[in-house]
């Protein structure tokens, strides 16, 4: 597969994909903005807008969960290329500075993460 056809291009406010729904691809922002949006009821939140070089759908090539948020396209011209699981493993075994770089994010994610949910609870 040529590398062309990992990439697509959106227009602001096209889906990439909706939270709930399945998939075993990792995207990586080529151009353009990224929301990454949950929503609840009629109600959306951005959580993250990420830019040239960053990655987002980690979670669900890594483990094959549904999509835990929606992603879309924050402006027009947004290019992403998709990195399918089979891709997504032969990285990792061949590139563990790429392991490292989802590891780190990951990390990073769970912590904001926490502090959200848990900010307050602390005695």
């Amino acid at each position: 597969m040529t590398i062309e056809k990992c990439i697509n291009e959106y227009d602001a406010s096209e889906v990439v994909f909706e939270e709930g729904s399945t998939g075993r691809e990792l995207f990586v922002v080529l151009e353009g903005k990224i929301d990454i949006v949950k929503n609840s009821g009629a109600d959306k939140t951005v959580i993250v807008t990420l830019g040239k070089g960053e990655f987002f759908g980690e979670m669900a090539v890594i483990d094959g969960s549904a999509r835990s948020a929606t992603a879309v396209a924050a402006v027009s011209g947004t290019r992403v290329m998709r990195i399918n699981h089979a891709r997504f493993v032969y990285l990792v075994s061949q590139q563990p500075a790429f392991a490292l770089m989802i590891m780190d994010a990951l990390s990073k994610r769970l912590r904001a993460s926490n502090a959200i949910t848990f900010k307050g609870a602390a005695p």
